[in-house]
């Protein structure tokens, strides 16, 4: 008989490794495991070629509502207070200063951005309402043009001195190197290992894997896509679709010195268009995303393709929102843009039509797609209301297994992700957490 774990995660992303991090330094669980197919953590959506790498604080994200803002914040804080907290040389290669800003193209977008200051401003105080000649004096490119500054009006909400950029694959490394040094906790961590079945088993669970069975009084799946994959198997979350959105990427020279995001059109439910530095590509500014759908739950795995199939269970629900989505004349021909995106010739070109949005300077020879870079955002379809669900999403039918589907801004919340794990954890099995730091809210400069 195997020994039993108190929780085992299966998913070695930023969230399965925030989760299995936290378990080790604030509960008193003594036994802990994470089971990842891969052989390291992070191989997938948290790869640092396969985000934003961006701290999404709601300040400068238009899509969220102030209530939505100040809900992510605390999340985002936490992952600017760990990494604040790292050792320098870990510190370093894991959390990022960069200045961030929104920029509003004309009289509508910079009337939009005025109003969101005015109610943004008492609750996010690091913000600035940056005018053309201050935006001038932060990025330069963004308002020069052949020496003249562009024609259009512009403002932005800017913010100058704070973490803003993540590598959440060294973030995950970070959480299971300090996970396994927590002294007199059985942390044990299992790459490589495929689970091919959870099954119950009385009041435990087993995990069944090809060389081992764990046993576990809990279990929570953090596996994108593969969180809803798994739920169905065990006949869970079956009112739950989902719509793969894959994102690509264009490398430039370093035209930005900070993050500058765009107004999101609040009929498109994908991100709109940004330019960051790339913190494992130095000297670059890389410019995305686009937003595909892919018939596949991982990005350049074909494999994952027949799961796909299996968890999107086609139906005239299904169909119906689908059919919702395209029948919006702005997502339609969003969706048509980006599907040409992916057409030789033609794509850099339509793409620096968006680029230019941001440095309107930018040349066809400047952009060069970045082969390799972005992920898949598995966005849920709740069949029963007929609609797209936004952002992040769990399934918890309360008898000691959680699965949680972690689209943007995911990574960003894998802290507070983790302590709303650990509270329902704590409700089931009834063990110690120590919530003292979650709950402190100091912002960290």
């Amino acid at each position: 008989m195997s020994q039993v774990y108190d929780v085992v995660v299966i998913g070695g992303g930023v969230a399965g490794t925030a989760l299995l991090y936290s378990l080790a330094k604030f509960t008193d669980l003594k036994r802990v495991a994470l089971v990842e197919k891969y052989d390291g953590v992070a191989k997938v959506n948290s790869k640092a070629t396969n985000n934003s790498q961006t701290i999404h604080c709601g300040d400068i994200e238009t899509n969220y509502s102030l209530e939505k803002a100040l809900k992510v914040r605390r999340s985002a804080q936490m992952v600017a207070r760990y990494g604040s907290e790292l050792p320098a040389a870990m510190r370093d290669r894991v959390i990022y200063k960069f200045p961030k800003m929104v920029l509003g193209v004309g009289s509508q977008e910079c009337e939009i951005l005025r109003q969101r200051y005015e109610q943004f401003k008492p609750h996010f105080t690091g913000m600035e309402l940056l005018e053309k000649d201050r935006i001038a004096e932060l990025e330069p490119n963004v308002v020069q043009v052949n020496g003249q500054a562009r024609p259009e009006e512009l403002v932005a909400i800017g913010v100058q001195d704070e973490y803003t950029a993540v590598n959440y694959g060294a973030l995950a490394q970070s959480f299971v190197e300090l996970a396994q040094t927590v002294e007199d906790k059985t942390i044990d961590l299992k790459l490589g290992t495929m689970v091919q079945a959870i099954e119950t088993s009385g009041s435990n669970y087993r995990v069944v894997t090809p060389n081992e069975t764990l046993t576990a009084r809990f279990v929570v799946v953090s596996a994108g896509g593969h969180s809803l994959l798994f739920a169905h198997k065990m006949g869970i979350g079956l009112e739950y679709s989902c719509l793969p959105i894959a994102g690509n990427f264009y490398f430039t020279p370093q035209m930005l010195n900070g993050k500058v995001y765009t107004v999101q059109n609040d009929k498109l439910p994908f991100a709109a268009i940004h330019g960051d530095p790339d913190v494992t590509v130095p000297g670059k500014t890389r410019f995305g995303p686009t937003a595909l759908p892919l018939p596949v739950l991982e990005r350049y795995n074909w494999q994952t393709a027949l799961d796909y199939f299996k968890v999107l269970r086609l139906d005239p629900a299904v169909i119906a929102v689908l059919w919702d989505l395209f029948s919006v004349r702005d997502i339609r021909n969003y969706i048509f843009k980006n599907m040409a995106f992916e057409l030789p010739v033609v794509d850099r070109r339509l793409f620096l039509q968006d680029v230019r949005k941001i440095v309107p300077s930018m040349q066809l020879e400047d952009l060069e797609f970045a082969s390799g870079y972005g992920g898949i955002r598995p966005q849920l379809i709740d069949r029963n209301q007929r609609k797209l669900i936004m952002g992040q999403a769990e399934i918890d039918p309360g008898n000691g297994i959680r699965f949680n589907i972690t689209p943007s801004p995911g990574a960003t919340t894998c802290l507070g992700n983790a302590e709303q794990d650990i509270l329902r954890i704590q409700e089931h099995l009834g063990c110690e957490f120590d919530r003292s730091w979650f709950e402190a809210e100091a912002v960290v400069a």
